[in-house]
């Protein structure tokens, strides 16, 4: 039997483990966490000093009898889940769970960590075992429960004062609101009209562009030309006065210096990944995990990578000797510096981990070991080895050169500048990609000159420039911002993001974030009503308490009561004052021509609508869906009553099937009797004609009659041919149909027993999330679309695919005047029957593979 049992949370990492610690050792996964807080109210107990009930996760649950039986048989048990907080709170659970059971008496209980799974730092990491960090533990409570306690608290709230489905999150509220602010200063922007004047010129035959600095002596600010008539005027008294030739007035010459970034936290390499591979945060997360779990590079499996959670920028002292040989050998002795480069991590915290994202030995070249790679693993590796070596390397030169340039006897000051790259140094290896207001350095040479020289002018130009708004974020710039404000941590930037585009509160203009109508409203109710718990400076500062519990300095129960007691007292009083109308923000477009009764545009059940009447009228209010594109502070009242003309009745098929077009909540469609076809991407659900659609009807009948193979009409069930093969089914469950048998020879006893012995069918969400989120399904959908166009219209979402979408707007990059720093002084999956997913917070990252880890 093994004598020792080791409880890591990945199977893939645990196979790598096992292998370097031999045949004495038996690693298990936990598979993520193990227990959860209970799915019901109640779970949290602010009353009982924030006592908190667990329950074993249903999927864990054969897990854990697997790892009590090899228990069973071990001498000791070691818990060696990830080196973070969370990592210390799934060894903590386990243990609480196996000590329960009475399988810890008379065994050993040791925690290690491994910073990468490499054959040396696990075997020292099994050397040097040390007890579970209970402030780690605690840290981790504290924020699962500040979770589930906005999360029962808020989404409720939401649900009645707003719409139902609807969720608010602790840390994901204030990065809603700082996309939508950003999208108010876009609207609000008034651009401003300004002009630069550049000098042509020429010497030695080489051309170059001098820019306009002094007028009459005065040095021009960005708006001292902003018309075309003061342009003009200074165009022409500028040539006029060079009379074909500049002197040059002085030349200035220096040497710069560029050194290289850091090496990556988890932030930088999410905001680099994003920049220059156009990863999403979860897909840099997902990637760097395997990475750091082990890839097979011939003999075994080994971690490319260390720990990918982490907000430090050390790096080990071997770590640095092996990367300054690396350099001496490859790229010379000249670009090693004296002395390594020392990084210091800002954070206080430093996420626990011991270094920054670094390769485990940067002797992995990225070519040796690309075909050992998948792309994104190759690329990912690539820009991490990069960075990694390029730190290390000596700094950039460039040798840059200032002219100014005076027409004739005036104080007229022209300004050429050039910078030329002496020494590449680490950019050879790695340069860091820049934000869309910056440029990077290019080699802009000018030819020599001296000061009393002259310079052939060839035009003076004038250009017309308008002041651009602050762009969009994109995720790089959004993970950025929350770090530089200390909202979240590295791990919860990718749950974060996924968990906004999830609950439809953002939406994508290419790579930016544009707030949803739905997003808006909500984070318009939250500012108005809970401004104290979407404030920037709020949020990072009880992040920082949180960190301080992480390290022992503050207890936690405090810190939870210190937040419990305001933020309940406002819950309470938001209940009982403010009325869905007050929180629903409504918009009239002015009155119907035909009945008179008023248009106006709002959220309702199932996204935003237009409403012709009230509530309050003698006949019922009738409603349409807003399309794709279409904003409920940007619709027009002739839009709107455009909606109200759907569904259009087309005619009759040959056989006397009623023919109608209408929008859905899967797009347009036109319906033939009782049965349903998807309009093409080139058809207009507002002018097809019947024609058009009974083509569509036939191709439709076509494909059907391809996938049927034969059906027990009686019993609900038919056989049919699928993506991946035939198979039975009866409506509610898929059975697959075996290779040997012929599926047109399938009795309906033998479709029954398939369908019997056929899995139920899993939900596709991610843990929290619930079945019932306030949308029809679709197949209540396909249901209600022969319902009339009031109905039909009001469930048509943004998500029909058919309307053409508003031209994108021009890429912004922030003038002077245009970018505004936002300055100040997550949210829960969607709640269930049992309120279970309004507490789940921000504490999962579904897309990781290592199980259902997440937030730190």
């Amino acid at each position: 039997m093994s004598k020792h049992l080791v409880i890591v949370e990945s199977p893939a990492k645990g196979k790598t483990i096992e292998k370097y610690l031999g045949p004495d050792y038996q690693v298990l996964a936990s598979y993520g966490h193990v227990r959860d807080l209970v799915p019901k109210e109640g779970a949290v107990d602010p009353e009982d000093g924030f006592r908190m009930k667990y329950d074993i996760i249903e999927r864990s649950e054969k897990q854990i009898e697997a790892i009590a039986k090899a228990l069973k048989k071990s001498d000791d048990l070691i818990l060696a889940t990830d080196p973070d907080r969370e990592g210390e709170a799934i060894s903590w659970h386990l243990h609480e769970v196996l000590r329960e059971r009475g399988l810890l008496e008379n065994r050993d209980v040791h925690r290690v960590v491994f910073h990468e799974i490499t054959k040396k730092a696990i075997q020292e990491a099994i050397e040097h075992p040390r007890d579970l960090a209970q402030p780690l533990i605690d840290a981790q409570q504290a924020r699962r429960a500040l979770d589930y306690l906005v999360g029962f608290n808020l989404s409720p709230l939401l649900w009645r004062k707003i719409k139902r489905g609807l969720s608010a999150g602790r840390v994901q509220s204030p990065a809603l609101r700082m996309i939508a602010e950003r999208e108010n200063e876009i609207e609000a922007f008034v651009a401003r009209e300004y002009w630069t004047l550049d000098a042509l010129t020429e010497r030695q035959g080489q051309s170059f562009t001098a820019r306009l600095t002094h007028l009459d002596g005065n040095k021009l600010d960005q708006f001292d030309l902003n018309s075309t008539e003061l342009a003009h005027d200074a165009q022409k008294r500028l040539t006029d006065a060079a009379s074909g030739e500049l002197r040059v007035a002085k030349v200035e010459k220096k040497q710069r210096r560029r050194n290289p970034a850091a090496p990556f936290t988890t932030s930088t390499l999410q905001q680099e990944a994003s920049r220059k591979l156009g990863f999403t945060a979860s897909r840099t997360m997902r990637t760097a995990q395997q990475l750091y779990e082990g890839i097979d590079l011939g003999s075994g499996a080994i971690g490319l990578i260390t720990y990918m959670r982490t907000d430090s920028v050390a790096l080990a002292g071997e770590a640095i000797a092996e990367i300054r040989g690396l350099i001496e050998e490859r790229y010379g002795a000249n670009n090693v510096p004296d002395s390594p480069r020392q990084y210091k991590t800002k954070s206080k915290n430093a996420q626990e981990a011991h270094e920054a994202i670094r390769p485990t030995s940067v002797r992995h070249v990225p070519n040796e070991i690309r075909d050992r790679l998948s792309s994104d693993q190759a690329r990912l590796y690539d820009l991490i080895w990069k960075r990694t070596v390029a730190c290390q390397m000596i700094h950039a030169t460039f040798d840059t050169v200032a002219a100014d340039l005076v027409p004739g006897e005036t104080r007229h000051q022209f300004r050429a500048t050039g910078s030329t790259l002496v020494d590449p140094g680490f950019i050879a290896v790695y340069q860091e990609g820049r934000d869309d207001t910056q440029d990077d350095d290019e080699d802009k040479r000018l030819p020599e000159m001296a000061e009393g020289d002259s310079v052939k002018l060839n035009e003076v130009t004038a250009d017309q420039h308008f002041t651009e708004p602050p762009p969009r974020y994109t995720e790089a710039s959004l993970v950025k911002t929350l770090e530089e404000y200390g909202i979240g941590r590295p791990s919860t930037y990718a749950s974060i993001i996924s968990t906004l585009q999830s609950r439809e509160y953002v939406e994508m203009d290419g790579k930016r974030f544009i707030p949803t109508d739905t997003g808006r409203i909500v984070n318009s109710f939250l500012t108005q009503h809970f401004d104290r718990y979407v404030d920037y400076d709020f949020t990072a500062k009880l992040e920082d308490e949180l960190d301080a519990i992480s390290r022992g300095e503050k207890d936690w129960v405090p810190v939870l009561e210190a937040f419990w007691g305001d933020f309940r007292d406002r819950v309470k009083e938001k209940e009982e004052n403010v009325t869905r109308a007050e929180a629903v923000q409504s918009r009239e477009l002015g009155p119907d021509p035909q009945s008179g009764r008023p248009v106006s545009v709002r959220l309702g059940r199932f996204g935003p609508i237009v409403q012709i009447g009230t509530k309050d009228d003698e006949e019922k209010p009738r409603f349409a869906g807003l399309l794709p594109g279409q904003k409920m502070d940007k619709v027009t009242l002739e839009e709107a009553l455009e909606l109200f003309k759907l569904p259009r009745d087309l005619g009759e098929t040959p056989e006397g099937e009623p023919v109608m077009v209408n929008i859905g909540r899967f797009g347009p469609y036109v319906k033939y009797g009782s049965k349903y076809a998807s309009l093409g991407p080139d058809d207009d659900v507002w002018t097809i004609e019947l024609p058009r659609a009974l083509e569509v009807v036939a191709e439709k009948k076509k494909k059907d009659a391809e996938r049927f193979i034969k059906s027990f009409d009686a019993e609900g069930i038919q056989v049919l041919n699928g993506r991946y093969g035939p198979y039975v089914t009866d409506g509610n469950k898929n059975a697959k149909i075996p290779k040997e048998t012929d599926p047109k020879s399938l009795t309906l006893e033998q479709c029954q027993e398939l369908i019997a012995a056929a899995p139920e069918r899993k939900g596709r969400g991610r843990k929290g999330a619930t079945k019932s989120t306030g949308k029809t399904t679709a197949k209540s959908s396909s249901k209600a679309e022969g319902k009339t166009a009031s109905k039909t219209s009001a469930k048509s979402t943004a998500k029909s695919t058919s309307a053409k979408k508003p031209a994108t707007k021009k890429k912004a990059t922030a003038s002077k005047t245009g970018a505004k720093k936002t300055t100040a002084k997550k949210t829960p999956a969607k709640k269930s029957s049992t309120a279970k997913s309004a507490g789940a917070g921000d504490n999962r990252l579904s897309a990781e593979p290592s199980g259902d880890r997440g937030s730190e």
